[in-house]
């Protein structure tokens, strides 16, 4: 499973808007690589942010 699969499947177990911080913990990857994912699902329009500092699929 790549990484953008785990923070997508992370999003998916939360079921609520996450920060960045709390997906790390879901998924277990380290937060720096949670800020890459986060960078790209942001450019492709895959979550949004709905409240400030949290984030949730589109």
């Amino acid at each position: 499973m790549s990484d953008r699969e785990k923070v997508i499947d992370a999003f998916k177990k939360a079921g609520k808007p996450v920060s960045a911080g709390e997906i790390a913990t879901i998924s277990g990857l380290d937060r720096k690589v949670v800020d890459k994912v986060f960078a790209d699902l942001k450019k492709e329009e895959v979550i949004t942010s709905p409240v400030r500092c949290k984030w949730e699929l589109k």
